[in-house]
């Protein structure tokens, strides 16, 4: 492509979703990548996505126990606020 001139053109510009700045407590990574746990219920893990519907976005929140690799919880919420980590439903 470089030899013939072609460039891409997107179609849409690239739009930055995540603030990093933030006045908010940044907790040390306890973890420190020991993935091995010997115990069910010593480590979870917990993260959140987000999911294209055809009524828009929805984020989904879940949390892991590292011993069994079981979702031990999630929460489904059109937001992306604090609360959708709070109530995170037990399975």
């Amino acid at each position: 492509m470089k030899e013939l001139g072609f460039k891409s053109t997107p179609k849409e510009k690239f739009v930055v979703t995540t603030d990093s700045n933030l006045d908010l407590y940044i907790y040390p990574n306890l973890l420190n990548r020991q993935f091995s746990v010997e115990e069910p219920d010593q480590v979870w893990v917990s993260d959140i996505t987000y999911i294209w519907t055809l009524e828009g976005w929805v984020y989904l929140s879940s949390v892991m126990d590292l011993y069994s690799r079981k979702i031990v919880g999630w929460s489904l919420a059109s937001h992306k606020k604090k609360l959708l980590i709070t109530i995170i439903r037990a399975l």
